[in-house]
């Protein structure tokens, strides 16, 4: 290669050579350069960051996702998990067997009620029907026992044989126990409930309370039209109350008025007025002139 090759080389690769080959070097060509270099790189920064910050939004929308997945599968597996317990419990409950008690035997509750049980087998649930609010009330004023009292019940136990045979096996007979029990000479009234499940308790339960709220907002709804009626009627009286006081006071003021003008026309003692008459009266000659002039006729 010749130096003028050489030389020829190194002016394509400066331009600022270039510029000095051609004879002049323009200064506002030099500065147009620069600031083209300075915008290609902070185009390129710009577009570097806007790279790393989609990067980091694929990254987060990634972790989201994740996250959600994870949620939706403890979701199902919480699901399935309650769904086969029901279906264990469902299971259960057609093998279980329910026992109802027509009278419980007073100062007796569920703790008791399950401990006397318990020996013949295992029991899952007890509901006790409180007594009426009405005999509670007239039991305390007779002098009775003061506590909470429950008129019947029913029992579940663990397996349809047991309640089957306690039922047979204590129906008639006495409680027992220590002879210091309130109830130790007490009789069990106990009956199995053939094909009866403790959903059709609390179905019935469930319906007993929704007749007596119906029955109760019924009575709140007639209490609250007499009350409505009652005060109506009050306000009405009250309105014709004042309209008589006012007319009371009317006749007052008009009574009041009518004495005071009555009072107002007083009489004073005044003098008689002289006639008119004797005072236009002309003066007249007696008959004694007139017979001695006219000679005695």
């Amino acid at each position: 290669m010749s130096k003028g090759d050489v030389k020829r080389v190194e002016e394509d690769a400066n331009p600022v050579a270039e510029l000095s080959h051609a004879g002049t070097i323009d200064p506002l060509k030099l500065s147009d350069a620069g600031d083209e270099k300075m915008e290609n790189n902070e185009m390129r920064d710009v577009q570097n960051t806007l790279g790393d910050m989609s990067k980091d939004e694929d990254d987060c929308t990634t972790s989201h996702d994740v996250r959600e997945t994870e949620n939706a599968y403890v979701k199902t597996k919480k699901k399935n998990k309650r769904k086969r317990q029901l279906m264990k419990e469902v299971d259960q409950a057609d093998k279980r067997g329910i026992c109802y008690l027509s009278r419980i035997p007073p100062r007796m509750d569920h703790v008791k009620l399950r401990h006397i049980l318990s020996q013949y087998g295992e029991i899952q649930r007890i509901y006790l029907a409180p007594e009426d609010p009405a005999t509670h009330t007239k039991r305390k004023k007779a002098g009775g026992f003061r506590g909470e009292a429950f008129s019947e019940g029913w029992v579940e136990f663990a397996k349809r044989s047991v309640a089957k045979r306690v039922a047979d096996m204590l129906n008639g007979e006495q409680i027992g126990g220590k002879k210091r029990s309130a109830f130790y000479y007490d009789i069990w009234n106990i009956k199995y409930l053939k094909k009866f499940r403790w959903d059709d308790l609390t179905e019935e339960i469930a319906y007993k309370k929704a007749v007596r709220e119906q029955k109760l907002a019924l009575e709140l709804s007639a209490a609250k039209r007499e009350r409505d009626f009652y005060l109506s009627r009050v306000d009405k009286s009250r309105a014709l109350a004042s309209i008589e006081e006012r007319l009371k006071k009317k006749q007052k003021l008009d009574e009041l008025a009518d004495d005071r003008q009555s009072k107002v026309i007083r009489q004073f003692p005044q003098k008689r007025p002289i006639p008119e008459a004797t005072s236009q009266e002309k003066p007249r000659l007696s008959k004694e002139i007139l017979a001695g002039v006219f000679g005695g006729c």
